[in-house]
Formats: structure tokens, sequence, C-alpha cells
């Protein structure tokens, strides 16, 4: 720990300082804590001190960012997620093993109900070879129109994302997953195309509630050095939700055969009932701020506040006043947003696409439904294990677009060549063509998983403000998810058993995605430099913090790790 340089006040001289109501002190770096004990540092008195911030010409650097509050025990105010009068210092220590009950507590729940969600939403793929084509003779354009709808009514409330910035997210999610499980379950008791389109856009509704504003949640307890991981730990429910329902699926259609309801009614209900449940301990477990998370300690509640900064929301008392409008329309005017948003809608094509028609092109390969059904989910266990690997990486080195366009690339070859090979399948074997065909959905499913974790990802990192975070997601939300409806109409019957147009539409638009990520990677690149930041070297948060050394805050919430400092200014740097 940093040791401490008292004045001669303190130390018990008789002079002391009368130009200031405030005592200073100076951190000494050559110190050891053995020349300081704790034990024998005189109590200091509760109140303001000044952090001396320059330390080449000893001039106390004043302002707010230097202003620190030295807290003897934790108040009420402080515990329960309000904004003190100054921050706390917290050790490295403190952080770190916040980090990690956030990690272990937070993330995982919020991971199950997307599982629980993507479920719901992709289902359908496995009750159409199920048995739901036929029960309810729906045609191959009906059965679009039911992808369709969800997606129309997902992209139209959209603009419920910057809920969460004003209702209490233990509240909000709770009602989320408690609605959408309730019309995933009614789907089982659909008897027409009219009914099952209906629910299917309700489901939409209470979806498009949840999702999308996730990420942005998560920015509310974690730094945007540490975001993409735990965006992957979320994300990566989608997959792992696709490879479990197409295992499920194939349990449900082996032994529910003979059953009282057709097989693809079970489905539906075996499959959505479980989120009606689970909604009754997201009301428990999801926490509204980090200074309120109850599975957090009294100290660590003001740690996981504060290492974030200082503007935490109150949803005790919410107004409008708190709300940064001007941030809004901001990030509304900025290019760089509109760049995000159309690298989304490119990925979404893909990302909307495969997992409902999957099982149905795996059967037209040549499988049998139930064959179809088990083979479905390999694909999504190597994608969820490549986009966490990918997440981790992008954290560790501080980086996004090289992963982006790396993985948009593969993805985009994957799929050409699974195009390429239908379209020359009468110069290959059977065999041959059905296993290149088979083998190239792996890499087109982890890149376009991977790619939507990172374009999440990266659209918040440049966002300083929460409510600028907020729209950031609304618009590439808004945007990007009119990009399912065209992917769900790539995969007509018309096109069977090849869908090479469906294929190499999707490989122009992941394509795309990497054209227009080394685009934005180029115009932020710009900003760094006319900023003034020519050379961004990440920080090692492990290294020049040594272990029991306190951390200094940058009041605003801001943090030293995530602002350059040019002449006393503090500079924000693009994560690129």
């Amino acid at each position: 720990m940093a040791a401490l340089y008292l004045p001669p006040s303190f130390a018990g001289n008789a002079s002391s300082d009368s130009g200031s109501s405030n005592p200073r002190f100076t951190p000494v770096s050559n110190s050891s804590e053995e020349d300081y004990p704790a034990s024998k540092l005189p109590k200091l008195p509760v109140g303001t001190l000044r952090l001396q911030t320059n330390f080449e010409n000893g001039e106390d650097a004043g302002g707010p960012a230097s202003d620190v509050e030295e807290r003897t025990d934790d108040s009420a105010d402080e515990l329960e997620g309000k904004n003190p009068r100054g921050m706390p210092k917290f050790t490295v220590e403190e952080e770190r093993e916040v980090v990690k009950v956030f990690d272990r507590k937070l993330v995982p729940f919020l991971a199950l109900l997307y599982l629980l969600a993507f479920l719901d939403r992709s289902n359908i793929g496995n009750a159409r070879i199920a048995g739901l084509q036929d029960d309810l003779r729906l045609s191959s354009a009906q059965y679009e129109w039911l992808l369709t709808a969800f997606y129309i009514t997902y992209i139209l409330f959209e603009w419920m994302t910057l809920m969460y910035r004003l209702v209490p997210p233990h509240i909000y999610i709770s009602l989320c997953v408690f609605g959408w499980g309730l019309i995933a379950s009614f789907q089982s008791l659909a008897t027409s195309f009219g009914g099952l389109v209906v629910l299917r856009a309700l489901l939409g509704i209470t979806e498009a509630a949840f999702g999308p504003g996730v990420p942005f949640y998560l920015s509310l307890f974690y730094r945007r050095d540490e975001l993409a991981f735990r965006n992957g730990l979320f994300i990566s429910a989608a997959p792992l939700a696709t490879s479990f329902a197409s295992s499920l699926a194939w349990l449900i259609v082996k032994y529910s055969s003979d059953g009282p309801i057709s097989p693809w009614r079970a489905l539906f209900l075996v499959e959505g009932f479980p989120s009606v449940v689970v909604a009754v301990f997201a009301w428990i477990l999801i926490p509204d701020s980090p200074g309120r998370a109850r599975f957090l300690t009294r100290r660590q509640r003001v740690v996981a506040r504060l290492r974030l900064g200082d503007n935490q929301p109150d949803y005790r008392h919410s107004s409008a006043k708190q709300f940064n409008w001007r941030e809004i329309l901001k990030t509304a005017a900025d290019p760089k947003a509109y760049i995000a948003a159309f690298m989304f809608f490119s990925c979404n094509v893909a990302f909307s696409s495969l997992p409902v028609f999957l099982p149905t092109i795996i059967k037209d390969m040549g499988y049998s439904s139930l064959s179809a059904q088990a083979l479905s989910a390999p694909p999504y266990l190597v994608a969820f294990v490549v986009v966490l690997v990918t997440a981790w990486a992008s954290d560790r080195t501080r980086t996004r677009s090289p992963y982006l366009i790396g993985h948009a690339l593969v993805s985009s070859a994957a799929y050409l060549a699974i195009a390429a090979t239908g379209y020359f399948h009468t110069h290959l074997s059977p065999q041959l063509h059905t296993f290149i065909r088979y083998i190239c959905v792996y890499p087109a499913t982890a890149g376009f998983f991977s790619a939507i974790t990172l374009i999440i990802t990266w659209s918040m990192d440049n966002r300083v403000e929460k409510e600028g975070k907020g729209a950031s997601i609304a618009i590439l939300n808004f945007i990007g998810q009119c990009g399912p409806l065209l992917g769900t109409r790539l995969y007509p019957e018309s096109d069977r058993p090849w869908y090479i147009r469906g294929m190499a539409t999707c490989s122009f638009f992941m394509v795309l995605v990497a054209i227009l990520a080394f685009g934005l990677r180029v115009l932020l690149q710009r900003a760094n430099r006319r900023a003034g930041e020519t050379v961004y070297q990440p920080v090692d948060r492990a290294g020049p913090v040594r272990s029991g050394e306190e951390r200094d805050e940058l009041m605003g919430g801001g943090r030293r790790d995530d602002l350059e400092h040019d002449t006393g200014d503090q500079r924000f740097v693009y994560l690129i």
C-alpha cells in the first residue's frame, strides 16, 4: 500500500497550514508499508482530503478530479448506492473480488435468461420438422411470415432498451421473462396460422424489451476493457440455446411421438414454461445497480459502485432531470453509431436465418428428421467455445476490429464454400458434397456469433455517458434488427436442397461486415490522432499497480485506464 506523507499538523507538530481548511497528503512511492505501519498513523478526521495529482511541480491540481473524501466507515447513502460527496479508496484485490462475484452471480444468470429467450425464439425451426408445418398446413411463405412477424415487433419495440435507465431492472427484467415464457407456452395451443402469427408477434415484443438492453445493463457493472468477455458470456448463450434446443427437440420427438399431444406442441410447452418459473428468481436476484447488489458485502457494494464512477442511477429517486437528453441527441448525430448499426444489420442476416433453418437444411442433405435434430447441435457447441475465446482475447488486447474482421471473413468464406458446393454438386460425389456442406456450417456459425458479440460491445465501448450507451444500443438494434426481415426469407422450399442463393447472400453480407469494420477502425484511429493520442498502450491492470496498492479514481465516471492525459486534460481514447 502506498504510504502517506503527513504534514506536521498531523505528525504532532504545533504548526499547521492556516491557508487551507483541508489537510493535504501526498503518496510516497518509494516508501514501504513497514516504514509507515497503519497502526502508528494518527487517525485522520472524517472530512474532505485533497489528493495531490501533479507530482512534478508539487502543486495541487485541484478541481473535481482531486477532491477525494476519506471515510472511516460506510455511510447509509454509500451502502444504498447513492452518490457520496467524495470517493473512498479501494485496493486492487477488492476490485478483483467484486468482479469475480459479478462473474459468478450476475453474468451466468443473465446468460440463463438469454438462453431461455433464444430457445423460445428459435425452437420454431425444430418444431417445423417435428410436425408443425404438416399439422397446421403451413406453406413455405406462411412459415417465413411466422419468422418475420417476430422481428417486425422486435424492431418496433427497440426503443424499450432505454427503459433500463428509467425502470428498476429487477422489476423490468422479471416482467419481460414472465411475459415471453407465458407467450412461448401458449404457442403449444395454436390451431391455425393466424393464432400462431399473433403469438410470434407478441413474443417479439417481450424479447425486444429484454435482450437488446442487457449489454447496456452490463456496462453499469463492468469497465469497457472487461465488457467484451462478459457480453461474450451473455451472447454465447444463444448458440448454447440452439444446441440445447436441438438436443432437447431430439428427446421430445423421440419420446412424445406416441404421447397425448403432438411432439411440436410438447416442444413449445417444455421449452417455454420454465421462463415463467425463472421470472420469480429474476425478481430476487437481479440488482438495480452495483451499489444495491444483495450478493455483495457492505464494503463490496461501495467498491462496485465507485470503481465505475460516482454517477450510478438511483431508481428510487429517478426523474427527468437525471436523464441526459443532450447525450442522446449527440449519439443520434454521430456517423459512427450508424456504421456500427449497418454492421449489425449485415451480421443479423446470417444470425437470424441459420439457427431457424439449419434443421431443415441438414434434413435436406439426406438425413432423417431425428438425425437432423441431433446434427444441428454440435456446430453451436463449437460456436459457444469460439465466442468465449474471442471475447476473452479481445478484452485482453483491448482491440475489437481485428477479431471482428477475421471472423467475418472466415464466416463469409464458409458460406461461399457451401454455395459453391451446391452449385457444382454434379461434379462431386454425394458423400463429399454432404461432408463439405455440413463441415462448413461450423466456421460459418462461429463467425457470425463472434461478430455479433464484438459489434455490440464495440458500439458501447466508445460512449462515455450511460444515456449515450443506451442510445447507441437503441440505434444499433433499430437498424440492425431489420436484417432478419431479409434473413428469414433466404431459404424457401423452392431453393431446396442446395439453398445456393441464401448461402451466397449470407456470404456477401459477412464480407460487408468486414468492410464496415475496417472503415470504422480508420475513423476511430483518425479521431484518436486528432485528439492527440497517437499511440495507446493497453494498461496491464496487474502490472503498474502493485498488490495491495490503492487506486485513485477520476471523478465523473472515468478511469485512468480509459483516459489519457495531455497537459492535465482528460481525453477519451477510442478502442479500435
